[in-house]
């Protein structure tokens, strides 16, 4: 089943109004339930010395693609952050554009497991990882649970 419109929409204002993916140049291309697809240009300032994209790059289009494929799964309020990630680099980026993939593998009620990939636009595979982020849930505002030392001095 795919993801409603309106939090399609609310998802790509949130991709297009972040800084950091401003700086990347990262688009979301495609969002499904458990699935992102983000792309990200080649641009020299992304280069480390020996003029490739920049491990740092590649590893922050897969970490943005299990964000979003994990946004899909969420509930309203909760929120989702990286834990770790593992990352393969198999090859080197001198001017492709990059493709950035994630797929949910597993969620369970806190964590959750998701396989990332990147690669160039015809295919090449460039990077494999594996991320386990963390499920937050809102805070229970409505419940007022006593502070232990605020009672204790009040007793």
């Amino acid at each position: 089943m795919p993801i409603k419109e309106s939090y399609e929409k609310a998802l790509r204002r949130a991709v297009e109004s972040a800084p950091y993916y401003q700086l990347l140049q990262i688009t979301l291309e495609q969002i499904d339930v458990g699935f992102a697809r983000f792309r990200m240009p080649f641009r020299k300032e992304l280069t480390q010395a020996y003029g490739v994209v920049h491990g740092g790059a590649i590893a922050t289009l897969a970490d943005t693609a299990v964000a979003f494929a994990m946004m899909t799964l969420i509930q309203p309020g909760e929120k989702v952050t990286t834990v770790e990630f593992k990352i393969n680099f198999l090859a080197p980026v001198a001017g492709d554009e990059m493709i950035g993939e994630a797929r949910v593998l597993n969620k369970g009620k806190r964590l959750a497991l998701a396989d990332m990939e990147v690669k160039t636009g015809d295919g090449r595979l460039l990077a494999k990882g594996l991320a386990t982020y963390i499920i937050l849930s809102p805070p229970i505002s409505s419940l007022q649970v006593p502070d232990q030392e605020q009672e204790a001095h009040e007793g």
